[in-house]
């Protein structure tokens, strides 16, 4: 079992404070779903999981199995088992979805960090994972997550709907196999097949080995993803912590009640 332990966590922007003391503990095979109003800064706490550098921690740790994280890259951390689906994923024209995820999987696998076989024909690329064995993969991948064959030849994200952008996110889930999965408004701007179906693709995703951080403003997408803790989040740290009922609960008083009913206790 990994666990991921944020530990009074604080973190700023440009001198700003965002992050004003965040405990959590994440094990694998739970689904943890954070909740807040805008603002309150569920999305930097992602970003600052997965080594943004447009964030400084300023005081506390992440822990991932015992050990801090602060000091790797993004990469880095990566490799060592954190994934980061964005709230808007960013289309890069030039690189294919499939020549994206060869290189990252290969990465995160140590196919890159072995030396280029200079010998070979053709040796660019001779130390990513072989052709044969990724698009067998890939294709197996994208059969089970529900993800149409032709995304492979498509540049990354490049007029991609926002379901199709999600649904790749998914993929990419698939093929790195993370630790941890930290999912920033994955709901954000989906109809309600699109949730469907990307809500279908973390529940397969969900096994004992991993764990999530699902970051949402609404219950809709805890319908079809069920999560075994709910937090609110609120000024910079998490109020409450408790089960399913916390998102229903919110879904019913909205988050002016969480405003009134903490801003005393936030600005302590």
């Amino acid at each position: 079992m990994s666990v991921l332990e944020i530990r009074n966590l604080h973190a700023s922007v440009e001198d700003t404070e965002i992050l004003k003391g965040v405990n959590l503990t994440l094990r694998s095979g739970e689904i943890h779903a954070l909740m807040g109003p805008n603002g309150s800064g569920k999305s930097t706490l992602a970003y600052v999981i997965a080594g943004h550098p447009h964030y400084t921690v300023t005081e506390g740790d992440i822990l991932l199995d015992g050990e801090s994280i602060l000091e790797m890259e993004a990469d880095e951390r990566c490799r060592a088992g954190i994934f980061l689906a964005f709230q808007y994923p960013v289309a890069v024209p030039g690189v294919s979805v499939a020549n994206f995820l060869r290189t990252a999987v290969s990465n995160v696998r140590g196919y890159t960090s072995q030396p280029v076989d200079a010998s070979r024909p053709g040796a660019i690329g001779s130390n990513l994972m072989p052709m044969r064995e990724f698009r067998r993969e890939l294709n197996d991948k994208m059969a089970q997550y529900n993800v149409d064959p032709s995304f492979a030849r498509r540049y990354l994200n490049e007029g991609f709907s926002g379901g199709e952008k999600k649904r790749t996110e998914v993929l990419q889930m698939a093929m790195l196999e993370p630790k941890f999965a930290i999912l920033d408004e994955s709901d954000s701007g989906l109809d309600i097949d699109a949730l469907r179906v990307v809500s279908d693709g973390i529940n397969k995703l969900a096994t004992d080995d991993r764990g999530f951080l699902l970051v949402t403003h609404y219950q809709r997408i805890l319908n079809y993803v069920k999560p075994d803790y709910v937090s609110i989040f609120y000024n910079g740290r998490i109020v409450m912590t408790g089960g399913p009922e916390v998102a229903h609960m919110l879904e019913e008083r909205g988050y002016t009640w969480v405003e009134q009913e903490f801003a005393e206790t936030a600005a302590a």
